[in-house]
Order: structure tokens, then C-alpha cells, then sequence
């Protein structure tokens, strides 16, 4: 290689470095104009903006039978006993007391039939409410509340994912909405990586840096054309902004007594960031909580796993409230499916589809309602069975989105909610 050729190699490894490293900076506004973010007046104006959603993910499927409809003293019912919640003729299990309490802003659904009870494509179904089909990309819930919910001038994420060490980290995509709805996937820590400018990197550098990458854009877009480069461009265009809210991420920055409340477990700081994020207009956040797959001592595992989730799904629903928060979010729990009503020889339940449960709370739902019902050992549905574009079409109702709007792939119309799908309308305000 002549030193010409070598010297044009350097240079253009130089300029794709250069762009990565920018990592999509954009927007060329000044990070001290953005830092308004954390001013109280601007989050109470994106408060008030617009509707919310926190996903509590329990991955690996959660059993309805230790959670929201127990059978006590049935062959299926396992050791726990079924305590009375503060909604009249409303039983759940032992192991949820504080959420006995809290139901008054609660809807649970307990005639899921979604029939599929593998992980992979369970979890697809659950998180895109249709059945995967070959050739079309389907958007995953998050991604179309981001995009149903968010401003497209919005400076925080739209799509936050929290990371679990269970499952396979499985991220969400945008389908073919496109990168720009793609999830802040938060992989190993709670602090989003390189989200903060390098101190080597002046700030005014770090601008150039983005309007250079704004120009050979530009420039390549006269030459090609493809529909991911405006998903592509919406995205860089959008970084300085992004990490101006690196704040929000830092729990450090509640009081002592908030993180208390919601106490020292991954899953309880995980519920704190995701009040922080929806506080400041981020429109989806999910929040896993793994290792539900209890095939083996499923009694003792729920044990752990629902004093977790019992603890810090009711500071959060307090916290919404007190906050003026949750009548303009709605906190979903739910995972790819429930657990057999048989019990295995290992002491545990193993995956079950056909009659499961889960929770809505805070907004467009009405509190401290039931619906559905299973036989007496749990086996099957006999009342109100709704499959998952039944719930993706309740979820969008209730967050006042038309669950029969379409967007348009090429030229097929693709409904947001599954077609055929209703409304679960008795958990509806």
C-alpha cells in the first residue's frame, strides 16, 4: 500500500470513528440550555402533557396461583392461603399483602388465554400482542407507546428498557417503525453507557463534531435513499439531549427517605428511576423482574420473588399518587405467561398459557375491578377470556389511543392492536 492509499485508509477509519464516537450528536444545542430539564416548572408542563406507561415485566412467567387468583384448598392451590383484599369478595394471595391494600386503583385480569408457554415466542407474542409472521417486523409495546405517546421534540428517551439477568436480556426492538423508537436498553448498570461527553472532548468540539456528521448526512442522503436513514437521523439528532438526562438515572439524587421507601433491591432502585423517568415525560418505561421460572421449589421462589414485587409495585403506586402522577400512568405487571395449576414432582409449576393473569393500574382504569374468572383449579378459562391483542387493545383504550388506528407497511394497513381485538371494557373508566 503507497502512502497515498494508506494516508486515505487512516483518514476515513479517522472519520467513521469520528462519527461513532459522536454516537449521533445532531442536535447542536448547548447542554446548559437542555439542563432545563431539571427545572420544576418544565416537568410539570411534561407531566401534564401527556399519558405514561411503566411496564413491570416479571420474566419467565409469574404463577397467577401465588399471586392474583389463588385457589386454597384445592389439589392446584399449593401451601398459601388467600387473604381478603380492601375491594369486597376480592381474595389474592398471602404473599401480596401490601397489594391487598392497594387495589382501589387496580384492575386485575385474570382470563388470559394467550396459548403459547415457550419462552422465545411467548415473550414475542406478550410484548408485540400478535403471533410472529415472517417477513414483517412487528413494533414491540414499547416502541408503539413511544410513538403514540412521545413528542418528537422530546429531549428524553422515549423508550427506556431496564436490564434483567434472566431470559436472555431480551431488548424490545421498534420493528419497522424504524431506530427511532428503538429502546435505551440498559444492559449492565442503571446509568446508561457513554451517555456522558468525554472530558477530552471540549463542548464546542463535541458540536462541530455533530454538525459535521448533519452535513456528510445530507450529503449522502442526495445519493441514496433507503426508509432507515430518517429513523437513523432522528436518532443522532436527538443525543444532546439524551444526555443532558443522564440525571434522571441517578437515584442519588432522591432524598433518603425515597430510596428507603422503595428499598435496596435491584427491582425497587430500578421502580424508583422509572418514577424519576415517567416524572419527566419519558412515555415508556419497562422494568423486569427475573428468574419467575420456577420449575423446581416454585413455593419457596415465590416467596422471594413476591415480597419484591408486593413491596415495591405498592410504594410505586403510592409514590405515582402522591406524586399527581398516576392518573396519568398506567403500570402494567404481567410476563410471557403463568405457571401450570399442576404441581410437578420437582415442588414446582412449569409454563402455562391458557389461564393466566395480570395487573393494570393508575390511568383509564377502573379501580378495584375484576375481571374474568377460571374454574376451581385454575385449568381453564369459563369467564371474560381475552388473548393478547384482547390486552394490547385495553392498554390502548385506556391511555385514550384508538386500538383500531393502522399504520401502513409499504401498502398493507397493520392495525396496532391485533385484528379482531376488543377492549376489555369493564376495567375501563
Amino acid at each position: 500500500m503507497n502512502h497515498s492509499m494508506r494516508s486515505e485508509s487512516l483518514d476515513r477509519r479517522s472519520m467513521m470513528r469520528l462519527m461513532g464516537s459522536a454516537s449521533g450528536l445532531g442536535c447542536a444545542a448547548n447542554l446548559s440550555q437542555i439542563d432545563a430539564l431539571g427545572d420544576q416548572n418544565l416537568n410539570d408542563q411534561l407531566r401534564i402533557s401527556g399519558k405514561r406507561v411503566i411496564l413491570l415485566w416479571l420474566a419467565g412467567g409469574a404463577s397467577q396461583l401465588e399471586t392474583w387468583d389463588p385457589k386454597p384448598g384445592r389439589p392446584t392451590g399449593g401451601p398459601f392461603s388467600q387473604i381478603q383484599t380492601t375491594l369486597p369478595g376480592i381474595g389474592i394471595s398471602e404473599l401480596l399483602p401490601k397489594m391487598s391494600t392497594h387495589l382501589n386503583d387496580t384492575a386485575i385480569i385474570r382470563s388470559l388465554n394467550t396459548k403459547i408457554a415457550d419462552h422465545g415466542t411467548a415473550y414475542q407474542l406478550m410484548d408485540t400482542g400478535r403471533v410472529t409472521e415472517a417477513g414483517v417486523a412487528f413494533p414491540h409495546m414499547g416502541a408503539i407507546l413511544a410513538r403514540e405517546l412521545g413528542n418528537i421534540d422530546s429531549k428524553v428517551p422515549d423508550y427506556v428498557s431496564m436490564y434483567t439477568s434472566t431470559e436472555g436480556r431480551r431488548k424490545g426492538s421498534a420493528g419497522f417503525l424504524g431506530g427511532r423508537y428503538n429502546p435505551m436498553f440498559l444492559t449492565d448498570a442503571m446509568m446508561p453507557e457513554n451517555i456522558q461527553r468525554l472530558d477530552e472532548v471540549p463542548d464546542i468540539d463535541h458540536r462541530d463534531r455533530a454538525e459535521l456528521r448533519d452535513s456528510l448526512s445530507r450529503i449522502f442522503a442526495r445519493h441514496h435513499s433507503h426508509p432507515s436513514f430518517d429513523g437513523h437521523n432522528s436518532a443522532y439528532g436527538r443525543v444532546r439531549g439524551l444526555m443532558a438526562s443522564d440525571y434522571l438515572f441517578d437515584i442519588d439524587r432522591e432524598s433518603e427517605t425515597s430510596r428507603a421507601q422503595y428499598g435496596p433491591t435491584q427491582f425497587g432502585q430500578q421502580c424508583l428511576i422509572a418514577r424519576r423517568l415517567v416524572e419527566a415525560g419519558v412515555p415508556f418505561v419497562k422494568v423486569a423482574r427475573g428468574w419467575w421460572d420456577s420449575h423446581g421449589q416454585n413455593f419457596e421462589t415465590h416467596q422471594e420473588l413476591c415480597a419484591d414485587l408486593d413491596h415495591c409495585m405498592s410504594t410505586l403506586l403510592d409514590d405515582l399518587k402522591e406524586r399527581g402522577l398516576l392518573d396519568d400512568t398506567l403500570v402494567i405487571s404481567i410476563g410471557e405467561f403463568g405457571r401450570t395449576p399442576s404441581i410437578n414432582g420437582s415442588l414446582g409449576r412449569d409454563h402455562f398459557a391458557s389461564a393466566w393473569s395480570c395487573t393494570l393500574s393508575g390511568c383509564g382504569i377502573k379501580g378495584g375491578s375484576l375481571h374474568g374468572k377460571t374454574d376451581e383449579d385454575g385449568q381453564t378459562v369459563v369467564e371474560g377470556e381475552m388473548d393478547a391483542g384482547d390486552l394490547y387493545a385495553t392498554i390502548f383504550a385506556a391511555l385514550g389511543i384508538d386500538h383500531t388506528k393502522e399504520y401502513m407497511v409499504g401498502s398493507r394497513p397493520i392495525p396496532i392492536a391485533d385484528f379482531d381485538s376488543t377492549p376489555c371494557y369493564s376495567v375501563l373508566t
